[in-house]
């Protein structure tokens, strides 16, 4: 008999890689889904469409008819702009409890939750699952609202309502990215790329995080995070290496941290006035001003996470990209 799942954010860059890795393995999978989203990474793909939004428990609950053997609960706002900030909070804060309280009423065995190595702030370190939490970002709504999200699911864990895994991605690369560091990509390509950013830290692969929400089920420790990580580089040698992948001149050296905040200031001030979302934001540009390098021993240990070289996860970026028609 099959294990049985059910995925939010299927149809983003790491749920639509865990869908098909689950298929891969043998799983009966159901999504969650809201009527506008855009499945077309999961195309051809078998599974049980269940539409709802995750503000709405009553549409969250209905996703979950059966006691599934997993929820992985990857959906999340990525928002880096301080208008959308209320819209996030819904998704990230109210959304996870939805999810938490509809998956404990249907008796579901383990909740996978995707969070973020910045739920510990952003300082210039080392970061391990003990490393202490720093609220110096917490103005930035994104690090706030996965905290606050990643808090709810440790809750239901040492309360013993439900085994629960966190996993904690670094900054992530690979076929399907459209909102992440493929912009940067984008940039470049376009020549619109004026300065590199002045932090570093590490870089891992889609494919080898959705292995790892997999592992997470079957080896992962109830209660406890994981960080996952990659290949560490200053984000001005990533740029580099974007360069190079799809023929463009960039910057040469890294610029400091009060250019790139002022650029952000100013990209910020033209998006008041355009209500386009800023390719660079305040709190995006604060994000990459940091020196964070993130200790995966413990995921390489327990779930056999592995490792990707930048030079290829751009490569293979920048090509999905092509394909898709979001490079000229």
């Amino acid at each position: 008999m099959s294990l049985t799942a059910c995925v939010s954010g299927a149809s983003g860059f790491v749920g639509s890689h865990l869908v098909r890795g689950l298929h891969g393995q043998g799983w009966d999978v159901h999504v969650l889904a809201r009527r506008s989203s855009l499945l077309n990474e999961i195309e051809g793909v078998p599974v049980t469409v269940h539409l709802g939004d995750l503000s709405d428990y009553d549409s969250v609950r209905a996703a979950m008819p059966e006691p599934f053997d997993a929820v992985f609960h990857v959906a999340a706002s990525t928002n880096f702009w301080a208008k959308n900030n209320r819209l996030q909070d819904r998704v990230n804060i109210d959304g996870t409890r939805n999810m938490l309280e509809a998956a404990a009423a249907a008796g579901v065995r383990r909740f996978i939750h995707t969070s973020s190595f910045t739920t510990w702030g952003f300082r210039n370190t080392e970061l391990t699952e003990e490393s202490a939490r720093t609220g110096a970002t917490d103005w930035i709504n994104y690090v706030r609202s996965k905290y606050r999200a990643e808090q709810l699911v440790l809750d239901k864990a040492s309360n013993r309502q439900m085994e629960a895994v966190i996993l904690n991605p670094a900054h992530i690369l690979g076929p399907g990215d459209q909102h992440n560091w493929s912009r940067m990509i984008r940039m470049v390509q376009q020549g619109k790329l004026f300065a590199a950013p002045p932090g570093s830290g590490n870089f891992c692969d889609v494919r080898e995080v959705a292995n790892a929400h997999i592992a997470a089920f079957h080896r992962g420790r109830s209660g406890e995070k994981y960080l996952l990580g990659g290949e560490y580089a200053a984000f001005a040698d990533v740029v580099k290496i974007a360069g190079e992948v799809v023929g463009c001149k960039v910057p040469v050296k890294a610029a400091p941290a009060w250019i790139i905040r002022a650029w952000a200031h100013l990209n910020t001030i033209t998006a008041s006035f355009s209500g386009r979302e800023p390719d660079v934001t305040p709190e995006s540009a604060a994000m990459v001003s940091y020196h964070v390098n993130c200790n995966s021993g413990k995921a390489r240990k327990e779930l056999d996470y592995r490792f990707t070289p930048i030079r290829q996860l751009i490569e293979d970026t920048a090509a999905w990209m092509q394909r898709q028609g979001l490079l000229s």
